[in-house]
């Protein structure tokens, strides 16, 4: 049956099994399935109509991500970004088509794995006490304060570069890293099995950054490293 405007939330491996197919922004999810590959859309949606509001595209933005991750806790997918979306069913299965091998490619390096994110914060310097002195022993003070400041950035610094190169080249852990202003996000990927041993090390990480507040996300789809 050729649908139309199919909003598509992932692509995946056509599955051997029944999905659960959870329920869309508007309408029901359902599943188009190609040659080896199937995609989990929402038809009769038009985009163009929700562009003047916002609330309704927070709203969509939050139901396109909890869509992917409640196919992912079933199978690994291919999550796609918000608002991607086809006119027809022939056009999408015609972009699978053309696409195929390169998705599954995609699909089997992510294939049991999920994603970390590792939110690094830093910590402010203890403020002391103000300085109390006069004359010469006031500007002492001050400068003695400035390199404490000084020192205690530089040291912050040396700790995020030594955790990134634990998880990267010891760990061995993809990584990516993100950084928003003063905030530094790294985004692990991580085999399932190995979730276990990856909190067990997050509890090694904040010892070992005693100048940041470490942050462990839930597992994720794999968006960063598709």
């Amino acid at each position: 049956m050729e649908l139309e405007n199919l909003y598509t939330y992932a692509f995946l491996k056509k599955p051997s099994f029944s999905l659960h197919l959870p329920p869309g922004s508007t309408t029901s999810v359902i599943q188009i399935d190609g040659n080896g590959l199937s995609a989990i859309v929402e038809p009769g949606i038009f985009l163009e109509s929700f562009q003047d509001d916002d609330e309704k595209i927070v709203q969509m933005a939050i139901n396109h991500d909890r869509v992917i991750c409640d196919i992912f806790q079933q199978t690994t997918v291919l999550p796609l970004r918000f608002g991607t979306y086809f006119a027809s069913t022939e056009n999408l299965l015609t972009h699978l088509e053309f696409h195929g091998q390169e998705y599954l490619n995609k699909l089997e390096k992510i294939n049991g794995k999920t994603e970390f994110i590792l939110k690094l914060i830093p910590r402010m310097l203890d403020e002391e006490s103000p300085v109390l002195e006069s004359g010469r022993n006031y500007f002492l003070a001050k400068k003695q304060h400035y390199q404490q400041q000084k020192n205690f950035i530089l040291a912050q610094a040396s700790e995020k570069e030594i955790l990134i190169n634990f998880i990267s080249n010891i760990n061995q852990i993809p990584v990516i890293i993100q950084e928003q202003g003063e905030e530094v996000r790294i985004y692990l990927l991580v085999n399932y099995q190995n979730k276990t041993l990856l909190l067990e090390q997050f509890l090694t990480w904040q010892q070992t950054c005693p100048r940041w507040n470490l942050f462990l996300g839930e597992g994720l789809p794999p968006y960063h490293f598709i």
